[in-house]
């Protein structure tokens, strides 16, 4: 018999708030499946069991349940089923906890259907949280054998948005409190600044090849398939740290462990205010159209709280990028556990001297914080030129 665990979603986070379960006593899950949703201050969590057998003593809903708490059990194949277990307690903190604003949850008999009918995770919480009736869209969404996509119940909404924002009271996800999530943040940052020694690096990029060539790559491709500039530095990176996996990893316990894959955490503002870095998984392992892939669905389902447990829990270094909204450069304050962030400012055309000649180039800073209890300035060099080298050669990336 196996303890399946409230996970860790990020070194902010002490409690969560068990307000769903997706399987019932007795059901058989497997590694991977969506089983449970958890409320943060990030939003409303889809939580994955990583373990194989049935399901047993499940935790009760509506309680603050402490990380590393025992939420349910997993008999595992010739086992018999355990005696049942006591409640969790809740949890005890050191100081309040601002009550997160729910939405009304949709009736047991609509929930009931929805366990029954197919439909991904992140569009069967986002029409929990508009207040959609998935049950009428049963058979005829777009996924794979008429699965309900989130594109399904985005499209539902729009005709009837009347009905969205009389279930929802606002456009801000189920569980989002952007004045939670900010003391969140600050805890954690101001955390990251007493215990972690940081040094900080920059580098100015030539960002000239890889303009030419993304605009070679775009050229008659549709929309839907064009690449952005942020998905070369992020391959940039991720290539970079194939090399140096000194700062792809985890500071705990006294010591650096090393990221088992390279999990960049792609820094994501939210509409509502605040700021989420999930992770994109093997992000060096995915050509340039399947990052870019990656990066949009982990940019749509952030900003609509759907988010799963395994993209919070892992991060291995966080990559932002705030060229975007207009700022030059960045200095970033590490995420612990983590041991390094890198930063992008934006792309400006700047004069710079190339083969002994003055000239006016695309010119992109690159930042970056890390731990010096893990690396020194000689390495964090070393990454940026890495870094640099990489985006000079785009098309190998």
């Amino acid at each position: 018999m196996a303890d399946f665990l409230m996970p860790s979603l990020g070194a902010d986070m002490e409690t969560g708030k068990l307000v769903q379960w997706l399987v019932k006593a007795g059901d058989r899950v497997k590694s991977g499946d969506v089983v449970a949703v958890v409320e943060t201050h990030k939003g409303a969590i889809d939580v994955e069991i990583f373990l194989d057998g049935v399901i047993d003593n499940l935790a009760p809903l509506d309680q603050e349940v402490p990380v590393g708490s025992v939420l349910a059990m997993v008999r595992q194949s010739g086992e018999t089923a355990a005696p049942a277990v006591a409640a969790v307690a809740p949890a005890a903190v050191s100081a309040p906890v601002p009550v997160i604003t729910e939405a009304k949850a949709e009736p047991a008999r609509s929930a009931a259907n929805v366990g029954r009918m197919r439909i991904s995770p992140a569009a069967r919480q986002r029409a929990q949280q508009l207040g959609v009736d998935v049950t009428a869209l049963a058979g005829r969404g777009t996924g794979e054998g008429g699965a309900v996509c989130l594109r399904d119940v985005e499209a539902a909404v729009s005709r009837h948005p009347a009905e969205a924002a009389a279930a929802t009271g606002s456009d801000v996800h189920r569980g989002f409190d952007p004045a939670q999530m900010r003391l969140a943040i600050a805890a954690a940052m101001g955390r990251s600044k007493r215990e972690i020694p940081h040094y900080y690096l920059t580098d100015s990029i030539d960002f000239g090849a890889a303009a030419q060539w993304l605009a070679a790559w775009n050229a008659g491709q549709p929309p839907e398939q064009r690449l952005l500039p942020a998905v070369l530095l992020l391959k940039a990176c991720a290539r970079a740290l194939q090399v140096y996996p000194q700062f792809n990893g985890f500071y705990q316990d006294g010591g650096f462990r090393g990221s088992a894959g390279i999990h960049p955490g792609w820094a994501v503002s939210l509409r509502g205010g605040g700021l989420v870095a999930p992770a994109i998984h093997d992000a060096d392992r995915l050509s340039l159209p399947q990052l870019m892939t990656a990066m949009r669905d982990l940019v749509q389902r952030a900003r609509a709280g759907s988010l799963r447990s395994s993209e919070l829990s892992d991060p291995s270094i966080t990559v932002t990028n705030l060229g975007e909204r207009g700022a030059e450069s960045v200095l970033g304050v590490i995420y612990p556990p983590q041991v390094a962030i890198i930063g992008f400012g934006r792309v400006q055309a700047r004069p710079w001297v190339l083969d002994g000649q003055l000239a006016v180039r695309e010119m992109l800073n690159v930042s970056l914080a890390a731990d010096h209890r893990v690396t020194d300035g000689h390495l964090g060099g070393q990454l940026l030129a890495a870094i640099n080298d990489a985006l000079q050669h785009p098309d190998t990336l």
